[in-house]
């Protein structure tokens, strides 16, 4: 993910789709399958990730495996559905227009740093329909999708408060901005409100792509006595698995990382079992495959600005290695969430 200010970008980006059109290649890696043709009777959906790739196990990833599963569900081509990797800012206005001129009936933005592109583009194609996740846009033609990721991190605060033998836990974000700070308020207070007397230690890696800042950090925590470690960083949260598995291979015992956005447990196989404790899960996927379906039946939330949490389905928690003590609690804690018992802040400013 990248920075906010995309004002010269946007206009220097407007002045040179001509020229993109003449690339034949978008800015950015176009994942459109060419092993087939698309019907004329198949609905067509593409998405543009920010700097990461669909293959970042997290949440580029989630949107993706939503969107394959979603065309593989009504019996679509590969070519019904594609992505357009941006490397950088720089792709997104370029990505969104090319996937806009190839004719999909639903492009989606994914990430909060889309919302001026998303912007742009959308005035200018009003017949088309767009969707943005984890940001707000007014138009008629888009609906923004955001998550309350503080409830899902809540649990994962829970978790870590009830499975943590050394009553010291880490967070890992990726930069600090509001939708990773919600992250943050939200395990915290989970935390909190199980174990008082645990420390949370929190580090931001300034990064969402850079897995041996994630690693470096991890190793810090570790040296300073944590077991357990909520990562909220993208790619740069696979550096804590990488780090945590190099020093369970070489003998230390009680290490565990707590995934994002999607299940990670595959991620923490290592020779001796798993160490994924648990993991939050963001269904971006299930919910763009709504909103696709809304779309082709001419139900299109246009304007709507949906914001879903665990009472919606939308959030969870995979408690994969939780004790059945643990998973208790986090059964507990997301009962009195969905009955409105428990209310976790999104800010920090809010925590109790």
């Amino acid at each position: 993910m990248f920075g906010k200010n995309l004002k010269t970008l946007v206009i220097s980006a407007l002045a040179g789709l001509a020229l993109a059109g003449c690339q034949g290649q978008n800015a950015g890696t176009s994942g459109a399958s060419t092993s087939g043709q698309s019907t004329s009777d198949e609905y067509r959906i593409a998405m543009v990730t920010d700097g990461n790739g669909i293959d970042d196990r997290s949440f580029n990833q989630s949107a993706w495996e939503g969107m394959e599963k979603w065309a593989k569900d009504h019996g679509f081509s590969e070519n019904a559905r594609s992505f357009y990797q941006s490397h950088s800012e720089a792709d997104f206005i370029p990505n969104l227009s090319t996937a806009t001129a190839d004719n999909y009936n639903i492009v989606f933005g994914i990430g909060s740093f889309m919302v001026e592109p998303i912007q742009k583009i959308a005035e200018n194609n009003p017949d088309q329909h767009y969707g943005l996740v984890d940001g707000q846009v007014d138009l008629p033609n888009v609906v923004s999708l955001s998550f309350k990721d503080n409830e899902s991190a809540y649990l994962a605060g829970v978790a870590a408060a009830k499975s943590t033998k050394k009553d010291k836990v880490g967070f890992i974000g990726g930069m600090k901005i509001p939708g990773i700070e919600r992250f943050e308020a939200g395990f915290k207070q989970g935390v909190k409100d199980t174990k008082p007397e645990v420390e949370v230690d929190v580090q931001y890696a300034d990064s969402f792509g850079d897995a041996a800042r994630g690693q470096q950090i991890s190793s810090s925590m570790y040296q300073n006595g944590i077991d357990i470690i909520f990562t909220a960083a993208g790619q740069t949260g696979n550096g804590a698995f990488t780090e945590t598995r190099n020093r369970l291979e070489n003998g230390e015992k009680g290490l565990w990382i707590i995934g994002c956005d999607r299940d990670q447990s595959s991620e923490g196989e290592w020779s001796q079992g798993n160490f994924t404790l648990a993991s939050t899960l963001k269904l971006i996927g299930t919910t763009i495959a709504k909103v696709t379906d809304q779309s082709m039946s001419g139900d299109f939330p246009g304007g709507q600005s949906q914001y879903n949490g665990v009472k919606e389905g939308a959030v969870d928690l995979v408690d994969t290695n939780l004790d059945d003590d643990a998973k208790a609690a986090v059964n507990e804690a997301r009962e009195g969430i969905k009955n409105d018992k428990i209310t976790v802040p999104e800010k920090l400013a809010d925590l109790k």
